[in-house]
């Protein structure tokens, strides 16, 4: 029983949820235009809620009172025309409706009245007046109030046809549109108000985003919590999480010196006991070793140590990748560079050119002809280095960036060193706020794409 029960809501529960999915989809996404979309439906909802109800009505029953009173002259017309049918005292009728009725009365031949048109379908005046004539003018009669400014209205007789003009204002409430000039020029006005409103408390939260974005990037901005008490909570606690996070840096940044300077000395000391062994065939391979060893040791420290302590500095893209393609034709390997847009960007220079220097250290290392691109559109930077070398197949691609992760392939980054190459590059791109993707080179080897927002 329950289950036949819940079938029978599905459908309804399964229909809203489309609907309301569907409604998500055409919602607007940013906070500014929901709060504005906030404060303008129910304006809209009311301002209709008054038009349909009290307008409606109030318009129906003022016309009916004014479609009545013309209704009341129309018939007056016909009774005193019935009563006095005499040639001289339709002149003295015409002269009554004129003046003392306010309608233009006319006496045709007797003909059958006009085909009745398409009355249009929202028309009160139409409904309203043909009621009202209905019940005060027994002989048949015909109306038109769509063809002019005039409400023109046909009394079939016996012996003629009356034809009786009256102004719309005496059938219908001409003066309408006064209030919805009025509710629309105070919508106008709210809603402005409510504009200027949302903008000066969105501004706020937009700047803490601005911040935030800026300081994830590595970049110095000036901040202070302003707006709302919400948002003045929210832009004290990024003040203080930045402080915290900038005092573990520091602090963290001390350490590894202190232990990069512990590992040196103990280097050192290899390196003199080395240069004082007899053996030289002994030492030699020891030498190997205490290099290797100190190439390890300096990988990890600078993975671990990141380059978060750098100022981000406006840095010459185009200059960087043509340094590189020089260095990479002095290992005599081809190599082009070029850069399409504004090769500027605020960066940490030094960090951007670690980054580089893992990826095309790489191609250097495996391929025999090597090109970089770069490429800025205004919001994102992309950069690809393209080699041909044998590439990395596709399922291994995410390993290669994991820490200390070496490939067994021919395609062995750090080959000889600590699996941390390409690890280093992904970790500075994604603090700029970018990353780096692998993918197959048009050369047929591997393309690593360095994306950074501008």
């Amino acid at each position: 029983m329950s289950y036949e029960i819940s079938q029978v809501f599905a459908a309804p529960r399964n229909l809203w949820r489309g609907f309301a999915g569907w409604l998500h989809e055409r919602m607007p996404k940013g906070l500014y235009a929901r709060a504005l979309l906030i404060v303008i439906l129910p304006v809209i909802l009311l301002q209709s809620a008054v038009a349909y109800f009290f307008m409606e009505r109030h318009l129906q029953a003022v016309t009916s009172r004014l479609s009545a009173g013309v209704a009341r002259d129309v018939a007056a017309v016909v009774d005193l025309y019935q009563a006095f049918p005499d040639e001289d005292r339709r002149l003295i009728l015409q002269r009554i409706a004129a003046v003392d009725l306010s309608v233009d009365m006319r006496i045709l031949p007797k003909a059958p009245l006009p085909e009745e048109t398409n009355k249009p379908f929202f028309s009160l005046l139409d409904h309203t007046l043909t009621r009202e004539l209905s019940r005060r003018v027994r002989q048949p009669f015909w109306i038109d109030t769509v063809h002019s400014n005039l409400v023109e209205i046909r009394v079939a007789l016996p012996d003629a046809t009356l034809q009786i003009f009256a102004t719309r204002t005496q059938a219908y409430a001409s003066n309408s549109h006064i209030f919805f000039i009025w509710m629309a020029v105070a919508s106008i006005v709210i809603l402005a108000i409510a504009t200027s409103f949302l903008r000066n408390q969105i501004r706020p939260i937009l700047r803490l985003s601005h911040a935030a974005e800026e300081f994830g990037k590595g970049r110095e901005v000036e901040f202070s919590p302003r707006g709302a008490r919400e948002v003045r909570q929210a832009g004290a606690a990024f003040l203080e999480m930045k402080k915290r996070v900038e005092r573990a840096i520091e602090q963290r940044t001390t350490m590894l010196n202190g232990v990069s300077h512990d590992l040196r000395t103990i280097i050192t000391r290899f390196k003199l006991s080395l240069a004082l062994l007899s053996d030289k065939n002994e030492a030699a391979e020891l030498q190997k070793d205490v290099e290797e060893m100190e190439r390890m040791v300096e990988a990890y420290l600078a993975f671990a140590r990141g380059d978060g302590g750098e100022t981000a500095t406006k840095t010459n893209l185009l200059a960087l990748l043509e340094e590189f393609k020089a260095d990479t034709e002095r290992r005599n390997v081809q190599a082009s560079a070029d850069f399409i847009g504004d090769p500027e960007i605020t960066v940490r220079p030094a960090a951007i050119k670690r980054c580089l220097a893992n990826l095309i250290g790489n191609a250097q290392r495996y391929g025999k002809r090597i090109e970089l691109h770069g490429e800025n559109d205004g919001r994102i930077v992309t950069i690809h280095v393209d080699d041909d070398g044998p590439g990395i197949p596709v399922e291994r691609r995410e390993d290669a960036f994991r820490p200390f992760y070496r490939l067994d392939e021919s395609r062995n980054q750090d080959q000889g060193n600590s699996g941390l190459g390409l690890a280093i590059a992904r970790d500075i791109a994604r603090a700029h706020g970018g990353d780096i993707h692998l993918d197959r080179s048009p050369l047929g080897g591997l393309r690593a794409t360095v994306t950074l927002p501008v």
